[in-house]
């Protein structure tokens, strides 16, 4: 009986303890997370030197920016503002 009383609270131990299975389990989650989280910020990275990289390099992705975020133009080019009419009320 005695030894029977031993092997539960081993198995116990074993499941719920400190470093016991439910521990490891939780453990590995919050690895996985963080591991995602990484490759996450890995691929920002990339995406944020490749963007600077054109930048430095290539006047069209200036002008691309500078036109479509700041609205300049090319000396010479017309602007056409089209504002949209919103239908009769009824």
């Amino acid at each position: 009986m005695l030894l029977l009383v031993g092997a539960v609270v081993v198995v116990v131990d074993a499941l719920v303890g400190d470093r016991g299975l439910l521990a490891m389990l939780r453990a590995r989650r919050e690895y996985d997370r963080a591991a995602a989280a990484t490759a996450r910020q890995r691929t920002d990275n990339a995406r944020l030197r490749e963007q600077a990289r054109r930048l430095r390099e290539d006047p069209a992705a200036i002008e691309e920016i500078a036109r479509r975020d700041l609205g300049l133009i090319r000396p010479g080019e017309k602007v056409f503002i089209i504002k949209d009419i919103p239908p009769p009320q009824r």
